[in-house]
């Protein structure tokens, strides 16, 4: 008996010890910044959101980016940004954990400003009437969020779970998010729900154990909040804290070469 504890406790081990050998080599190699303060991280505009006059068409966009300090050793902050035609101002939709009630809904001109000294990259680009479209969708799915005011930065509710929860409300948005994504799988209604990413299903019991299989998440295996896996269409290995290893995923939307 004495022995199968044991079995067990160093299978346990083994499995924490993979689990977070990732987020300490972001830490130990300098990846994340963990020192300084936020106040004086890098916020310069990046160039992906386009202006007015360069598309002047409706827009919705994904963005992710690397958390502040440690926690981005761990994992992104995800966004969506949206723009009507014509419009001046972009929509910035997102979960804060410093802010009461945590979801914000604002307006912006720079949705693609570094966050707090990560560079931010696209997961969906939509123009023209595909986000015209869709724009009025998210703003009732982000209306309809079913924890405002709730933001654990593990296992979830958080930034990710926010919006992957409105991808999967909003019928004709698509967008693969990061396996650093922690908290995506975080599913506040059942156990099981659509990928983000499109043709997929994700079995998740409360974010800390679950499996996602997927068009274009590939396997994803979760456990205790992280995950790891491997995308077959795109090749690509994918491990906690150090993110993607391989090809890149594709950018869903009407921009690049991804596609729906």
């Amino acid at each position: 008996m004495l022995r199968r504890i044991l079995r067990v406790v160093s299978a346990l081990a083994v499995v924490l010890a993979l689990l977070v050998a990732g987020p300490l080599w972001m830490l130990a190699t300098g990846k994340v910044e963990a020192g300084g303060h936020w106040s004086s991280a890098d916020r310069t505009v990046t160039g992906l959101a386009p202006s007015p006059a360069e598309a002047p068409e409706a827009v919705v966009q994904v963005y992710a980016a690397r958390a502040w300090g440690w926690r981005g050793a761990f994992g992104v902050h995800t966004w969506i940004a949206t723009r009507e035609a014509g419009a001046e101002a972009w929509c910035m939709h997102q979960l804060l954990s410093w802010r009461r009630p945590v979801l914000e809904s604002r307006a912006t001109t720079t949705p693609d400003r570094a966050w707090y000294g990560s560079q931010p990259t696209l997961l969906a680009d939509y123009r023209g009437e595909a986000a015209a479209a869709i724009i009025p969708e998210i703003e009732a799915a982000v209306a309809a969020y079913p924890a405002p005011a709730t933001y654990r930065a593990w296992p979830g509710p958080n930034s990710n779970t926010f919006t992957a929860w409105v991808i999967r409300e909003v019928g004709g948005l698509e967008a693969t998010l990061p396996v650093t994504a922690v908290g995506k799988d975080y599913l506040l209604e059942g156990v099981l729900a659509e990928t983000p990413g499109g043709l997929g299903v994700t079995a998740s019991v409360g974010g800390v154990l679950g499996l996602t299989v997927g068009r274009d998440e590939g396997i994803e295996l979760n456990l205790l909040g992280l995950a790891l896996g491997i995308d077959l269409r795109r090749p690509a290995l994918k491990l906690p804290g150090i993110g993607r290893l391989g090809m890149a995923p594709l950018l869903k939307g009407e921009v690049g070469s991804g596609g729906r």
